[in-house]
């Protein structure tokens, strides 16, 4: 144990008189740790986004989309495949006490793109056609007016709530209340489709993954009817009184849509209904799985690097091939060459990893602060593990690796080293 220190600082010391070849050695690993450290910060703080973007949606939520789905899997809806078996009477159905007894509310919707014009301000949208139960469902803050009404939205009143980008861009001066504004789309490109501005959202920012500043709230039967031309549903979301009883809600509901679809076979569903901790489930083992499979592969770095001290232990072992035959003139053993080569390559791994954790911390924190700053809700997440495992391999490449190179320098015969060129 005596030994140990003063070895450690002569290493040290030789490799100090070969910066650059140090440097060189230990980049390798500098840039495997860092990786390693960056991905799995990345993974989690993208994790804790997604999730976060999700619960903001709201407590308690059911929701109900077209097409049959595997249970592991995402409905075919999600993937943008029109499905049209979602009708407005089968959320009717569903706000039936009788049948869904702890339905606390339920909303329908269909969403587009469009443009929204006002005299000669015009802005490129998108637009949620919904209930007038809609904010019962999700947080809705109005900075100005009212959202429209249950009435409103069955009657098919042309009212419109914007979001705070859009009454920014059409009423820069703040006069939008009482205003009339026209909605043109794709389907509906001739002259447009005038609405009354009711209201105006407070700035909201994001909420699972849709932009609420940059869109508009319309009546879902205009929505349907006038603009989109269409007489079905893209999605349905029902909230549940109680967190308890959101299983047996589910089962009450798919009971309701199999009667009203005339479905005798469970496998014959022509819908799927999930709740959102299924929907944070399903997605953290999907970022689960990415986080492992891109830690492996940055991990693989860290494997060149081990390989990078090895050629340079070998080409240093090649080069003081004199001074290890001196050595063992004058009473060196093969345990002490071997301990002597074995120790710089550990101190080069450790070297490299300890500045790759400083240099992953660091990076992980500036996209942090990069996300943050650009509106989203990263967390900057650093979990110890990534840091032992980081150092645990760093160390064990050194040894595995510089051990080769150790052993040829311990077995060469001293009176062939001395006479090597």
């Amino acid at each position: 144990m005596g030994n140990i220190i003063p070895n450690i600082k002569i290493t040290i010391k030789d490799l100090l008189s070969r910066k650059g070849r140090s440097f060189l050695t230990i980049l390798g690993i500098v840039i495997g740790v860092a990786g390693v450290i960056i991905i799995i910060s990345l993974g989690a703080g993208a994790q804790s986004l997604v999730v976060g973007q999700i619960t903001k949606l709201g407590n308690n939520l059911v929701g109900v989309l077209p097409g049959k789905a595997n249970e592991k899997g995402p409905p075919a809806a999600v993937f943008g495949i029109q499905i049209k078996t979602l009708s407005h009477n089968d959320a009717e159905a569903i706000k039936d006490k009788n049948k869904v007894p702890n339905a606390v509310a339920v909303a329908s919707f269909v969403r587009g793109n469009a443009t929204v014009i006002s005299g000669k301000e015009s802005v490129d949208t998108s637009f949620t056609a919904t209930e007038g139960s809609y904010p019962l469902i999700q947080t809705v803050e109005m900075g100005k007016g009212v959202f429209f009404t249950e009435e409103e939205s069955s009657n098919g009143a042309n009212v419109i709530v914007l979001g705070y980008d859009v009454a920014q861009t059409l009423f820069p001066n703040g006069n939008e209340i009482g205003q009339i504004v026209k909605i043109k789309s794709g389907s509906n490109s001739t002259g447009g489709v005038p609405f009354r501005v009711i209201g105006v959202q407070k700035k909201m920012g994001t909420v699972a993954f849709q932009n609420q500043d940059d869109q508009v709230f319309i009546p879902l039967i205009i929505g349907q009817r006038q603009i989109l031309g269409i007489d079905y549903l893209q999605f349905i979301r029902i909230k549940i009184d109680n967190e308890d009883n959101i299983e047996k809600s589910i089962e009450d509901i798919k009971s309701v849509l199999r009667q009203q679809h005339r479905i005798k076979n469970s496998d014959n569903e022509d819908f799927d209904v999930r709740n959102l901790a299924d929907a944070i489930k399903m997605i953290t083992s999907i970022t689960d799985i990415l986080r492992v499979f891109l830690g492996l592969m940055a991990g693989i770095s860290l494997v060149v690097g081990g390989i990078g001290i090895m050629n340079i232990m070998l080409v240093t072992v090649s080069e003081r091939t004199r001074e290890i035959g001196l050595r063992k003139a004058i009473g060196a053993t093969r345990r002490k060459i071997l301990d002597q080569f074995l120790l710089e390559a550990v101190i080069l791994t450790v070297s490299g990893g300890i500045i790759g954790i400083i240099l992953g911390i660091f990076i992980s924190y500036i996209v942090a602060l990069g996300a943050r700053f650009a509106g989203y809700d990263w967390a900057f997440i650093i979990s110890p593990l990534a840091i032992i495992l980081a150092v645990g391999v760093s160390i064990l490449t050194g040894i595995i690796f510089g051990l080769y190179p150790a052993m040829k320098a311990s077995k060469l015969d001293p009176i062939e080293a001395l006479r090597y060129e």
